[in-house]
């Protein structure tokens, strides 16, 4: 009787084995194979890929934002639409990539001279390309660079130190082969005699070399008093350029905090689908500096008039506002804006991130433009109270985030090209980003201006005339513009298109990759 027994529990552990390993083999190959994408979106870091629009809602999205986001969820998400190549397809590179490695005879930095400080000026952008410019100004002068003082006494009124808006060590150990920067002065050259100077703009090597390299031999300390364009744009060494590529693009990259939130902005605005960030040129103190009053009451234009009266820096008090925007000084208006988007094709549902600072009358002027596009994001959107309070009454942070979502978009358009449009731009041609749109100001306004007066509508013929106007300017790779034709003195170098806004032909180069020492913007 045990035998039998014996048997039947061996031949039941058997049916059982073979039932669990059954069960655990089809569980298997059910679970679905998930291939990361082969698009790798850099910007000093890779973004994370928001598969799972859901989950993402209820573990990331601030409370205000959920809902909207899960409204918009099958909205324009997929580039396989037929619209793709005519609005989001970005420009070919043309076979340039990046090369800032520098010439063969390229050495390391020499005994130092002196130190070199920096008193950065303007908003962000102006100061990035002005830090970069010293860095190299640094290294033709043979001098230790002390970390730049941000400005704190313009418009902003920003109390941010150069380690609240950048990563300083890694700017210090990127740079350590190019030159020598520390933090601050020694000790026992702080009560130093030192001599101020503002550099002459956009000067060349022999300025540096000779007339400021002079200073040497009575001062051990050179302070530069603004940074903004005091170095050529062009015709200065190729390892000068390079530097200046190395410097913006690898060694100045923002904070860890600022990274962090950035990123986190840009994979909000990725789980809408592909989208647009509009330099949305409106600010108070924009309008005010450029004397720009269209579609503005008497009331608004009076008050910029004051404060462009009462800022003691701005030189030039009185402006012709109709003169100013039919040459095509103006920046867009929202309005402006939205017409232009509908004519280049944008469809209503289009998730537009606005780059910008306080968008000035508030929503009484974005109202048209949202009429058209009622998807309008911003960091304030985008990220909880919690998120953005660190960097609320920091201009220079709150622009950095603006700078990311920009740089990592897959359409960038500016409303008028002042630092930051020429920056980001230019970042974007360095790295074979997606396109960037520059809209013929100057062309639009008599557009628009027919469109006012009722002897033209939106419709076919409007969308040709505007596209027809942008076809070559969608960020394609091309050589830096030179100086206009017939200017002379200042003017000249004043209207070259700038170093940072185009690093071409000195930081793209047309050759096999194996060539070149490719280098990475993720560090």
């Amino acid at each position: 009787m045990q035998k039998p027994k014996l048997i039947s529990l061996v031949l039941l552990r058997k049916l059982l084995t073979a039932a669990i390993f059954s069960i655990a083999f089809v569980a298997l190959f059910s679970v679905p194979h998930i291939v990361p994408s082969s698009k790798d979106h850099k910007f000093n870091d890779k973004f994370p890929t928001t598969k799972n629009l859901q989950s993402w809602t209820q573990e990331l999205a601030p409370p205000h934002l959920s809902k909207t986001l899960l409204h918009t969820s099958k909205l324009n998400g997929s580039k396989r639409d037929s619209n793709y190549e005519k609005l989001w397809k970005p420009p070919s590179n043309r076979g340039f990539l990046p090369c800032t490695k520098p010439t063969p005879n390229y050495t390391a930095p020499v005994e130092s001279r002196g130190y070199l400080l920096v008193h950065t000026n303007g908003g962000l952008n102006q100061m990035r390309s002005g830090i970069c410019d010293m860095v190299a100004v640094a290294r033709i002068l043979n001098a230790t660079l002390v970390i730049p003082e941000l400005d704190k006494r313009s418009f902003w009124q920003d109390t941010s130190n150069f380690s609240d808006v950048f990563d300083e060590e890694h700017f210090i150990d990127s740079l350590a082969n190019d030159v020598k920067i520390v933090k601050n002065l020694p000790n026992e050259l702080v009560n130093e005699t030192r001599m101020v100077k503002q550099f002459i703009s956009w000067s060349g090597m022999d300025y540096y070399e000779n007339e400021i390299a002079s200073l040497w031999e009575e001062y051990q300390v050179i302070r530069a008093s603004k940074s903004d364009s005091r170095l050529a744009n062009n015709h200065l060494p190729p390892d000068i350029q390079k530097l200046r590529c190395r410097a913006c693009y690898e060694a100045l990259r923002f904070s860890p905090h600022i990274e962090q939130i950035g990123k986190l902005l840009v994979e909000r605005m990725r789980s809408l689908g592909p989208y647009i960030a509009l330099h949305l040129r409106y600010e108070k103190d924009m309008l005010a500096f450029s004397g720009c009053t269209h579609d503005l009451s008497l009331d608004e234009a009076e008050e910029l008039r004051i404060i462009r009266e009462n800022t003691s820096y701005w030189k030039v008090k009185d402006i012709d506002p109709v003169e100013q925007r039919s040459r095509g000084f103006c920046p867009l208006t929202p309005k402006e804006v939205g017409i232009f988007l509908t004519a280049l094709g944008y469809p209503s549902n289009t998730p537009i991130y606005i780059a910008s600072g306080e968008i000035y009358g508030g929503e009484s002027h974005m109202a048209e433009l949202r009429s058209r596009y009622p998807l309008l994001m911003s960091k304030e959107k985008l990220a909880s109270v919690e998120e953005l309070e660190p960097f609320l009454n920091h201009a220079s942070q709150m622009a950095a985030l603006d700078y990311i979502v920009s740089i990592e978009s897959d359409v960038f358009i500016q409303s008028y090209s002042g630092n930051m449009a020429r920056a980001v731009e230019g970042h974007r041609r360095f790295l074979g980003r997606g396109r960037s749109i520059s809209p013929d100001r100057k062309a639009l306004v008599r557009l628009f201006d027919k469109l006012d007066q009722g002897t033209m509508t939106e419709g076919k013929k409007l969308s040709y005339r505007i596209i027809d106007l942008h076809r070559r300017r969608l960020g394609s790779p091309r050589k830096r513009k030179g100086p206009i034709s017939g200017t002379k003195g200042m003017d000249r170098f004043r209207s070259e298109e700038t170093f940072y806004a185009n690093p071409l032909p000195d930081c793209l180069c047309r050759t096999e990759p194996s060539l070149q020492n490719i280098s990475h913007i993720a560090q």
